[in-house]
């Protein structure tokens, strides 16, 4: 299970620094065809809402994230808990989040089907 947690962490991680470590075409093969999020806001997304914003996004606001955890649901379906939050230029961390990926390994690999994102009630 330890191996199946560092590598969804890293591909989850791959995901916060769009245009840095993850290419338009990554992201497109990261995100599954049916991919959807509920994001911290409350607003649903789709894949080609996300993959738009991700791509027109000039400065990416440096993402910290930790206490990753997974639980396989089925045999190719697992799904990761963390937290994350924005590292300001002060260096302070603001958006503290809490958050869910629900991560599908097909012909393809691991692509991530749904991701949420909820405010934490205090900040860690």
């Amino acid at each position: 299970m330890q191996d199946l947690l560092l590598l969804l962490q890293g591909l989850e991680v791959e995901l916060h620094h769009p245009g840095t470590r993850c290419s338009p075409s990554r992201l497109d093969a990261l995100l599954h065809p049916q991919f959807h999020e509920i994001g911290r806001s409350g607003r649903a997304y789709d894949r080609e809402t996300v993959l738009g914003f991700l791509a027109s996004l000039s400065e990416h606001p440096p993402v910290v994230s930790e206490g990753f955890e997974v639980a396989l649901l089925a045999p190719q379906v697992a799904l990761l808990t963390y937290r994350s939050a924005h590292r300001q230029t002060d260096g302070t961390l603001h958006l503290h989040t809490h958050r869910s990926s629900v991560w599908v390994q097909d012909g393809d690999g691991w692509r991530l089907r749904y991701h949420q994102g909820t405010p934490a009630a205090d900040a860690w």
